[in-house]
């Protein structure tokens, strides 16, 4: 007796699909996992008998079970196959009808008790569902509204009971509740950053033309604060951007079941003793790291300089190219990662340098060593390099500033501005950045960066033309005197 189910493997964030076949056959009673199973898919033979029983449904004794994952050379990790093994093997004993699974993607891992667990993926699974012409998958509650964002119809189970007897035509899950996503979720304002306007205005420059950023300063002067307020000026996602992060969400396994459509721009902030395959993505079956997460949002690197040298390399390329390609033996895995990079540092290891209560106490080369932790290839990757002066007493005292709303209005038109006509830049403009390439450091580039932040800055000022004043003003966020020196 043969019976198929259908599921899918995830690779990077490509569903591959996965026929799940299996077949009882006269003999010593036995079950048994083929096709390139790992070690989490092998246990589902102890979870999948376990259920089985405790639905009260009949494990057949007396046969030889054995269940194959097609196709056999794509490795099969993780625990959710577990749903599509045990419907497949009840359809081969005649318990559930063949037919009516053929109808069904199937996703979800299973406890000892036959209850139906939410896997990571569920969004996944469900786009391979509907590219292969179902319209139907069986999942876990918690899933259902991820899945049902893919377009297809999710049949939200509880329990392996509950699918057997859907199958069966004998129950009728209830229908899939919308999430409510008119709440949304509190952000940080800038209203609570005293004084810094400076800071605040290269804040603004970067939420509206997509920019790098790093602050750098003192400690106390508000440099993190800063970064971390910086999604409070972002727009929303528009609806293929949001269907993309949450894909990305989705395959890492942190969509909340309440919020499965990602609206808001990711925001991710790993700690400095982060590894280089936490930051950029790896393991075993390649998975997405903080600078995916962080894609169409925000990644801060809070004491950029700790980071370890080889993991701030690996972001020069997505920083490019806005994609980190993942190779391993058995193929290669691509991963989104066109992300804002956010940065903070100090201005020496002593952390007293630019500050005026305080005296640098390190020598020349303690002070080397501390720039040497830098590359200037990524240093040029910041389009906008502020230096974050201690704020004064009145201003701390004073009360709050501008808040975010205000701000993202502004940011949202400029955006709106570049992406229907880039403004142009005047003969005037054209002028001083040549002046500014003779005579600045700038490679080509910096120069196309300080380009970029002029067009910005035309775009706030809802300018038609990118005038001398706007390219002066993006040159003024090339790296201070305190990084070059």
């Amino acid at each position: 007796m043969l019976a198929r189910a259908v599921t899918h493997a995830l690779v990077g964030l490509e569903p591959r699909r996965v026929e799940v076949e299996a077949h009882l056959e006269r003999g010593i009673p036995g079950f048994a996992i083929v096709g390139l199973a790992d070690r989490a898919c092998q246990e589902a033979k102890h979870r999948v008998r376990s259920g089985i029983s405790s639905a009260l449904l009949e494990w057949p004794l007396d046969r030889r079970i054995t269940v194959n994952l097609a196709p056999a050379g794509l490795r099969k990790e993780g625990s959710s196959f577990d749903l599509s093994i045990a419907l497949a093997v009840l359809a081969a004993s005649r318990q559930v009808p063949a037919e009516r699974l053929a109808e069904h993607a199937a996703v979800g891992e299973l406890a000892l008790d036959g209850r139906i667990r939410p896997v990571r993926g569920a969004f996944a699974v469900a786009e391979g569902a509907r590219s292969l012409g179902l319209e139907l998958i069986l999942c876990a509650p918690e899933s259902a509204a991820e899945a049902e964002l893919a377009g297809v119809q999710a049949v939200p189970v509880r329990h392996l009971g509950e699918a057997v007897a859907y199958l069966r035509g004998e129950l009728q899950p209830a229908p899939v509740e919308s999430p409510d996503e008119t709440v949304e979720p509190e952000l940080p304002d800038l209203a609570d950053v005293r004084g810094q306007e400076r800071a605040r205005r290269a804040l603004e420059l970067a939420a509206a033309g997509g920019h790098n950023l790093l602050l750098a300063g003192p400690p106390g002067t508000g440099k993190t604060m800063l970064g971390r307020r910086l999604p409070g000026i972002l727009p929303l996602l528009a609806p293929a951007e949001a269907l993309e992060v949450t894909r990305i969400h989705s395959v890492a396994g942190l969509l909340a079941p309440e919020r499965p459509l990602v609206l808001r721009a990711p925001f991710r902030a790993p700690h400095h003793s982060s590894s280089t395959a936490a930051i950029v993505g790896g393991g075993p079956g390649p998975r997405p790291g903080e600078a995916s997460l962080a894609h169409r949002g925000v990644l801060l690197l809070d004491e950029l300089p700790e980071f370890q040298r080889p993991t701030l390399e690996a972001l020069r390329q997505p920083l490019e190219d806005g994609m980190i390609a993942i190779a391993r033996a058995s193929g290669q895995a691509l991963f989104p990662a066109r992300f804002q990079l956010v940065a903070t540092m100090n201005l020496c290891p002593c952390a007293g340098r630019g500050d005026p209560a305080a005296e640098c106490s390190c020598s020349p080369q303690r002070l080397a060593a501390f720039r040497d932790k830098l590359s200037r290839a990524l240093l040029d990757r910041f389009d906008l390099v502020v230096t974050v002066p201690r704020p004064r007493a009145a201003e701390l005292a004073a009360g709050p500033s501008e808040a975010s709303q205000p701000v993202r209005v502004r940011v949202a038109a400029a955006r709106v501005r570049l992406r229907e006509a880039a403004p142009l830049r005047t003969k005037a403009a054209d002028e001083l950045l040549t002046r500014a390439v003779e005579r600045l450091p700038l490679s080509g580039r910096g120069r196309a960066r300080v380009a970029r932040v002029a067009r910005t800055a035309a775009a706030l000022a809802e300018s038609d033309a990118v005038e001398s004043e706007h390219v002066a003003e993006a040159l003024a966020y090339r790296s201070p005197k305190e990084l070059a020196a």
